[in-house]
């Protein structure tokens, strides 16, 4: 346990920003699944409805994860790998 007054105030900042990151990390895998049973079901039935969602979603997940590494939730080169993984996953499809 903390011994000093900073030392206490530094824990409970560390904290807060911990479940502050943690919100993030998790939003932007949900936005990863989502786009990623999308892409499924578009590779499986190519329509011009689904490859509009594929395109939303996709979106959708760039935003989350550029702003991820805006805040400093993310490392660069780990939102950069993320958003390859998924741009990588549509291109078999199309």
């Amino acid at each position: 346990m903390a011994n000093t007054k900073s030392a206490l105030k530094r824990a409970n900042i560390a904290e807060r920003n911990r479940l502050r990151n943690k919100t993030y990390k998790s939003a932007v895998k949900t936005l990863m699944k989502k786009y990623l049973t999308v892409v499924a079901s578009y590779a499986a039935n190519p329509t011009p409805e689904l490859k509009q969602q594929v395109d939303e979603r996709l979106a959708e997940a760039y935003s989350k994860i550029d702003k991820a590494v805006k805040r400093g939730i993310l490392h660069p080169n780990n939102g950069a790998r993320k958003k390859s993984r998924l741009a990588h996953k549509l291109k078999p499809v199309t």
